[in-house]
């Protein structure tokens, strides 16, 4: 009966958290497909794809497949050509690798946490390429920084609950870590056809000067995405019924079964006794 539900969520969750997010501006290239033929999308969207359906299924033999299959069958739907096979392999191979982190994450969700922080980082930024002379534009860019932390945090105490919470720490570590590497792989890309030291440079030099700008300006955006995330897990935890008591390893016996062996006669038949008859 899990599976009626799970993979059809699944499927649903592979493309929403994809490739649903790159419908924010409308898709690159004036395109009208499913799935965008940019190295980018496919890497990252079938990524975070798989991570969330891997989570969902919980089993590596059956979320393998099933991206495998949904993703080649997006890929023919978006009349994509099969002659494309290094995109096409792309999304494959980024959709398992996804799926991997997310059924580990069926045990421990933390491994999910950290799978997603780099995609959830890159979905956060997209929306201020396109809107740099916004006056409002600090209080969004605050508000995906937050959401996105406190959505990772959230999912860092699905499975353990506040067991997991000492892995927040990490968690936010590596969450602000993945905005400095997008921005270092937007260096790289921009400075393409520069000689190979000029493309180190501006990646190494956009890597690093992001860390600075990112925690002045939107501390207060971090430390309420964390603020956010305690209420969400106690909602969480205080939704699910309480754990089912430990099972006794006498549960499938009787009673007589805790006997010691000392005490077995007392269970037994006490045989019929034949009194001798009395000497005269």
């Amino acid at each position: 009966m899990r599976y009626l539900w799970s993979i059809p969520a699944a499927v649903i969750a592979w493309f929403v958290a994809g490739f649903a997010p790159t419908y924010l501006r409308g898709l690159p290239e004036a395109s009208s497909t499913l799935v965008s033929p940019r190295v980018d999308l496919l890497v990252l969207g079938g990524f975070a794809g798989g991570v969330l359906a891997g989570l969902i299924v919980g089993r590596l033999r059956i979320a393998a497949p099933l991206v495998l299959v949904v993703a080649f069958g997006v890929w023919l739907l978006s009349g994509n050509p099969l002659s494309a096979r290094g995109l096409l392999a792309t999304v494959l191979v980024a959709s398992v690798v996804g799926a991997i982190f997310g059924a580990l994450g069926s045990r421990s969700s933390v491994v999910a946490a950290f799978a997603l922080a780099v995609p959830v980082a890159w979905y956060a930024l997209r929306p201020a390429a396109d809107l740099m002379d916004w006056r409002w534009l600090w209080q969004l860019n605050g508000l995906l920084v937050a959401i996105g932390l406190a959505l990772v945090l959230y999912v860092a105490c699905w499975r353990r609950g506040w067991s997991s919470a000492y892995y927040w720490l990490p968690l936010t570590a590596v969450y602000i870590t993945a905005f400095a590497l997008v921005d270092g792989v937007q260096a790289v890309t921009g400075a393409s056809g520069h000689s190979t030291d000029e493309v180190a440079n501006a990646g190494t030099d956009a890597f690093f000067s992001a860390f600075e700008p990112l925690l002045r300006e939107y501390w207060p955006w971090l430390a309420l995405a964390v603020l956010l995330a305690i209420p969400m897990v106690a909602l969480k935890l205080r939704a699910l019924p309480p754990p089912p008591p430990p099972r006794s390893p006498y549960d499938d016996r009787t009673n007589d079964a805790v006997l010691s062996d000392d005490l077995d006669w007392v269970d037994r038949e006490e045989p019929p006794r034949r009194l001798l008859p009395a000497r005269r």
